[in-house]
């Protein structure tokens, strides 16, 4: 099987979204942070591996912690994985921390800022516009 052919992709997809069920109902660690996505699965064409790449809604202190977590609860995870897919190998996974959910909220956080000072200066701009016509106007009057 090929990197990527249709049958790896719809294994990634499934094989992530049952990770993602099983981070999600399944685990009771602490260290697990509860704002924990997994974003991408790509399982090798041969089955025997995965990486799973996590982000986490919240500081790098509980992205580390979470992957340290999952990294420690692989064997539970991989059990549980074997259950629900119906695989011929069940991968063995490796956690990767993945920060782009926190960098496209960084990013959204900074977009959002720019516009409020962008109508901010519009509305300076307008209102001084508008006295400069009012100032006009009555120097046009005397």
């Amino acid at each position: 099987m090929r990197k990527n052919s249709i049958k790896n992709i719809r294994i990634n997809e499934e094989v992530r979204k049952q990770l993602q069920e099983i981070v999600m109902h399944e685990l009771k660690d602490p260290r697990i942070d509860p704002m924990t996505s997994v974003t991408k699965v790509e399982v090798a064409p041969d089955l025997k591996t995965c990486r799973a790449y996590i982000s986490v809604l919240g500081s790098q202190e509980s992205l580390d912690s979470t992957v340290r977590g999952l990294k420690q609860a692989e064997g539970f995870i991989r059990r549980e994985l074997a259950a629900t897919v119906n695989l011929r190998n069940t991968p063995s996974i490796n956690f990767i921390a993945d920060s782009s959910i926190a960098y496209g909220v960084g990013m959204t956080h900074r977009i959002d800022e720019v516009i409020a000072e962008d109508e901010r200066r519009r509305a300076e701009y307008a209102s001084e516009a508008q006295t400069d016509d009012d100032e006009s106007e009555g120097s046009a009057e005397e």
